[in-house]
Order: structure tokens, then C-alpha cells, then sequence
């Protein structure tokens, strides 16, 4: 293999190990923490800064309940009418991916993940013009958000 390539190789395999993964519209993070005491920091984490918990879904429960197997997986459905209205009012085609989700789950190796949508793809997507601030707010609110409810 040429050096140019080998160097290819060696820059995308470490971006493709970095503890915080895109995939397209989908940011991912890892936690140190298990999925559940993951999903419960960031339950607590939002009811401390006034955002509304519409609901947690535990999808590893709702298998079992059905003689299935999945591995640990929640979907926390989170909000804040204020900064979401705003959304909204620039464009009400953006409804459909509100209120905001995050998914922890863990993987085939154990490890645990932290994801939510990534409100840049949401703005294209949407083709919403004339938000940027919000967008820019809201980015930066998940991304606090999840290294809050990921780190120690």
C-alpha cells in the first residue's frame, strides 16, 4: 500500500474510534455509564433545567414482554415548548421532529451510546430558513445536554 493510503487508513480509523460518532442527521456519543444510569442522568438532568419529560421508553422492557431479547435500549421524548414553538413558527414542517428524542442503547460490545438528531441535518431537512439562532442554541443545549448525562 502507498504511504498516501496508509496515512488515508490510519486518519479515518482514528475518527472512526473517536468517542463521539455521526452517522447522517444522527449525532452519537458514548457514555461511561450503563444505558440506565445514563437515561436517569439526563431524566435528571432535564427536569433540573425546567424542560418537560413527555415520556421514557424502555424498548428492552417492551421485548421482554413479548419473549424477546434486545439489548438496552430507551428513547427519552424531552422538550421545551419555548425554543420548540420558535421552530415551529419558521417552519411548520419541523413539527414532525418534535418534541426532541435521545436514544441510549447499548452495543453488541457493551458499550453504551448516547443519541439524539442532529439539529443542522433537522434545519436542512426542513429547508427552515431564517432560525439560525435557534438552531445554533439548540445545537449547543444537546450537546451540553449529552456530555452532561455521558461523562463523568
Amino acid at each position: 500500500m502507498k504511504m498516501k493510503n496508509k496515512i488515508k487508513a490510519v486518519v479515518l480509523g482514528s475518527f472512526l474510534s473517536c468517542s463521539a460518532l455521526a452517522s447522517e442527521g444522527v449525532i452519537t456519543v458514548k457514555s461511561d455509564f450503563s444505558a440506565t444510569e445514563t437515561a436517569d442522568r439526563f431524566v435528571e438532568i432535564i427536569d433540573k433545567k425546567g424542560m418537560t419529560l413527555f415520556t421514557r421508553i424502555n424498548h428492552m422492557e417492551n421485548a421482554a414482554g413479548v419473549n424477546l431479547e434486545l439489548r438496552p435500549t430507551e428513547v427519552v421524548i424531552f422538550g421545551n415548548p419555548n425554543i420548540g414553538t420558535k421552530l415551529m413558527q419558521c417552519s411548520q414542517a419541523v413539527a414532525i421532529e418534535l418534541p426532541q428524542k435521545a436514544l441510549i442503547w447499548e452495543d453488541d460490545k457493551g458499550e453504551v451510546w448516547f443519541s439524539y438528531n442532529d439539529p443542522a441535518f433537522l434545519k436542512q431537512r426542513h429547508s427552515v430558513q431564517g432560525c439560525d439562532k435557534v438552531f445554533t442554541k439548540i445545537s449547543n443545549v444537546l450537546g451540553k445536554l449529552s456530555k452532561a448525562a455521558t461523562q463523568q
